[in-house]
């Protein structure tokens, strides 16, 4: 199916680049090491960004479970089609992470600490608080989807997405979200964007990788996908008071 390549590959390229500032910054002896969280949130806007010029077009660009799954609550998306693009996301993001690998091996190689190496694939919270940390990614999650929603309604194109609302409001969203929200757990708001390359971390042979925190990885799963559906909620109460 066209759509579902294109949010694959639009999936693709956003991991491609989001994580690929992470590791740019993270890794011992890159030239972007130490760049810190400012280079990390603008980048991922721009990556998000990118996504959506790619798959925008053709699928309205969800690159993400919770938008796919949040859209279709709102009535706005087909339900048919929710598995295949989360199953579309996944590879895209699982793909995007292991090309960052292959491109940054020499540095995982000489990176000591395994926090470092995961966080180049998935989340992992600042202070680990499992109910704290599921209440950010609810909270983060909501305001993307809010605002995707409120956003969309006055888009002037068939296609609901983040590409219905310009690739450049969704790139700011994401930077603005991280910005103020992402200190906490690292900002997933997205369960294939986690799940994807946290599975990659844990079948790729990283030299002294560590653990790929599976104990954690429920709540960048859930918490996106919680944060969706209050959010459509808040939207739905917009709808009945106008």
């Amino acid at each position: 199916m066209l759509q579902c390549f294109f949010e694959f590959l639009g999936t693709f390229v956003m991991i491609l680049l989001g994580c690929g500032v992470v590791a740019c910054t993270g890794l011992k002896g890159s030239k972007g090491n130490g760049g810190g969280w400012i280079v990390v949130t603008i980048a991922w806007g721009l990556a998000v960004m990118c996504g959506v010029f790619i798959a925008g077009p053709f699928t309205g660009a969800h690159l993400n479970p919770a938008v796919s799954f949040g859209l279709a609550l709102a009535g706005k998306f087909e339900w048919a089609l929710v598995v295949p693009y989360m199953i579309s996301q996944f590879i895209g993001a699982f793909l995007g992470a292991l090309v960052v690998y292959l491109f940054y091996k020499d540095h995982f190689d000489v990176t000591d600490d395994q926090d470092t190496k995961l966080g180049v694939f998935a989340t992992i919270p600042a202070i680990k608080n499992h109910t704290r940390n599921f209440i950010s990614e609810i909270v983060g999650t909501f305001v993307l989807i809010l605002v995707i929603l409120f956003l969309s309604e006055s888009g002037n194109t068939a296609e609901v997405g983040l590409g219905s609302i310009g690739a450049l409001p969704v790139a700011l969203l994401v930077v603005v979200i991280g910005m103020a929200l992402g200190g906490t757990t690292g900002y997933a708001i997205n369960p294939a964007r986690d799940l994807g390359p946290r599975t990659a971390h844990h079948l790729l042979p990283i030299k002294g990788k560590g653990s790929s925190q599976w104990d954690y990885a429920w709540v960048p799963i859930l918490g996106p996908m919680v944060g969706a559906a209050l959010a459509v909620g808040v939207f739905y109460i917009y709808i009945l008071l106008c």
